[in-house]
Order: C-alpha cells, then structure tokens, then sequence
C-alpha cells in the first residue's frame, strides 16, 4: 500500500485495501521460506497528513497459519488488531547511535520521497501478534516424547509410569525441611 502525500486531503483520505495471500511474496520476493501464511489481509486505515508529518491510523484482520509448537499441526491465529504511526521525513545527517526505545517510539516512522510504501509497517503489525509459543488450542496435548503419536488425536501405547534414565538418580534424592 503506497500513499502519495501530496494527495492527502485536509480533512484526511480514508483507505480499506485487501492483500491476497500472496503479498509477502511481492514484499520479500524468493529470500526464503517463511515460518507462518496469510489468508487474505483487509485493512482499513485514515491517513492525515499536518505539515510534513503523516498520521496513520487503522486496523487489519487476516488469519495466521503456522505449526503448533506441541503438535506440529497446522495452527490457526486469528488476527484483529489496531495500529497508529507517526510518520516524519527522514533525516539523512541525524545520527545514528544506539538508544533505548520506549513503547511510544514504536509508534513513529520515517519516510523519504513523496511516497509512503506502508507494506513493511503491516507486515511489522502482523507479525507482532505471533505468540512466542504458537498452540492450535488452549488444550493441546502436544507429541508423545517415546513414540511420537499425536495425543490429540488418542493415546499411546507407552508407558506412563516411563522415567528418563538420566533423571534417576534423583528419585534416591531425600529432602529434608
């Protein structure tokens, strides 16, 4: 999504735009495999503009697909969240030097040129809601560790009573208080 500044109304340009499941590829190109899909990606979005600064203020919905770090199954995340930018003209002579950054300097961008190309900044957004740890539900009983059998999917033949050799020693440990 790419916006001319020059044709910001005053009163502000409103946007709703959708992107296929393609558009990382367009982003990015062939740098590589991904570890997570989109299904299609709606935004809507204000854009203000006051003097050189741009406001933009949105929403985007879409639906994650990535694996499940216990099943290894195909997780669904679905994605509703807002975004804001402040978005100022880009000094070349500023410097460089490494600082802390606060919540509220998330919040702020750069532009060089006429054109915003807003792309890096949903995909920014988007990728800010992938949990660390990604669960295909709450309930996710994960992969057997001795067989490797889906437990979501029935149990196993495996012995539950089954302790790792190399944690023995400890059962002859005794506690005192």
């Amino acid at each position: 999504m790419k916006i001319n500044i020059n044709t910001i109304p005053e009163d502000g340009l409103d946007i709703q735009t959708t992107k296929d499941r393609n558009w990382l590829h367009t982003i990015f190109g062939d740098v590589g495999e991904s570890d997570f899909a989109l299904d299609e990606v709606r935004i809507t979005c204000n854009v203000r503009k006051l003097q050189q600064s741009v406001f933009l203020n949105g929403n985007i919905e879409t639906v994650i697909r990535t694996t499940c770090s216990r099943c290894l199954e195909t997780a669904m995340l679905p994605v509703s969240t807002p975004f804001r930018y402040t978005l100022v003209p880009a000094r070349p002579d500023e410097s460089r030097e490494e600082v802390e950054l606060t919540e509220e300097d998330l919040e702020y961008g750069y532009y060089e040129g006429e054109i915003v190309d807003c792309d890096p900044l949903i995909y920014e957004q988007i990728v800010l809601q992938i949990p660390i740890k990604v669960l295909c539900s709450e309930d996710c009983r994960g992969l057997c560790p001795g067989c490797g059998t889906n437990l979501n999917l029935g149990a196993c033949n495996c012995p539950s009573d089954r302790v790792d050799e190399r944690l023995a020693v400890l059962k002859k440990l005794k506690l005192t208080s």
